[in-house]
């Protein structure tokens, strides 16, 4: 069954929308409080409103905001004029981000693109009516989105001496946060939790299990799971080598002998060529004369 579909099917049925209204002045909206998604699919974010009809011929400006006050990051602006059929983005826009609904229709729904973990938190949307001040209406609450994934497993290694004991690694990354077992040349194993191995890493996202006293020469195996899937990695462990051995320094005596027998044929060299250079047989004419 395609996992995309499944949770587009809870989203409908799970999640409750909400209404809130400005009461007088005839403005309402709808989101819904909770929506998921999946790592790598798109998913939307439901907003639709309701507005006097004197707004129907004045330009609105959409906003999506991750975050509430001060500290909110403004992700999607558009602005929808009166006759244009499509709601104009700024020429910055990311994206990933697109308005799936039509504002004149009172439609703000918005498309993020290839979600990730990261995209998880709360999204606000707003619409104001441009040329007219305080006439403008946003969801309080907002929408909590809520991203997941299978696991992923990132690494696996192995540490320690044998001095000291090896240990076997397994980082996996995964929402909501897989379970991590270890499996042995015989059976499950027992392994332990561990922090982050860097500083600054999503621990949101992600977990280290360890295995203690792994064995040379054998077969480990990380298995992470959780309701969206399994992943395992296989680990072997080689047994460490022995240092190389240093060059044994000759004796002595050998090394004296080996300079005396370098220093003879260097000597017969010089003699040789000397001969060949004619020194040695212009002396030998001249001794028979």
């Amino acid at each position: 069954m395609d996992v995309h579909r499944v949770f587009s099917s809870l989203n409908l049925l799970l999640l409750v929308s909400r209404a809130w209204s400005s009461g007088d002045d005839g403005w309402s909206m709808n989101v819904q409080s909770e929506v998921r998604g999946i790592d790598g699919y798109p998913v939307v974010l439901p907003c639709t409103f309701s507005h006097p009809q004197h707004s129907q011929h004045s330009s609105l400006q959409v906003q999506w905001r991750l975050g509430h006050g001060q500290g909110a990051t403004v992700l999607y602006r558009c602005i929808s004029r009166p006759g244009a059929p499509t709601c104009e983005p700024g020429r910055l826009q990311d994206q990933r981000y697109r308005l799936e609904g039509n504002p004149r229709e009172h439609d703000l729904s918005l498309r993020i693109n290839s979600a990730t973990l990261q995209d998880s938190g709360r999204y606000y949307c707003r619409v104001e009516i441009e040329g007219q001040k305080h006439i403008s209406f946003e969801d309080k609450m907002g929408t909590r989105l809520r991203v997941e994934a299978p696991p992923k497993i990132l690494a696996v290694s192995v540490e320690g001496s044998e001095s000291s004991g090896f240990r076997a690694l397994c980082q996996v990354q995964g929402s909501p946060l897989p379970d991590i077992q270890w499996l042995g040349p015989d059976d499950l194993l027992e392994g332990s939790d561990v922090g982050p191995l860097a500083q600054g890493s999503p621990s949101r996202y992600h977990t280290v299990s360890q295995l203690m006293d792994v064995e040379p020469d054998q077969q480990y195996i990380c298995s992470a799971s959780n309701p969206l899937g399994r992943e395992q990695a296989s680990l072997f462990v080689l047994a460490p080598r022995p240092p190389a051995a240093l060059p044994v320094p000759p004796p002595p005596l050998l090394l004296l002998l080996s300079v005396a027998l370098g220093a003879k044929v260097v000597l017969l060299v010089g003699i040789g060529v000397w001969m060949v250079q004619g020194g040695g047989l212009q002396g030998f004419s001249c001794w028979r004369k």
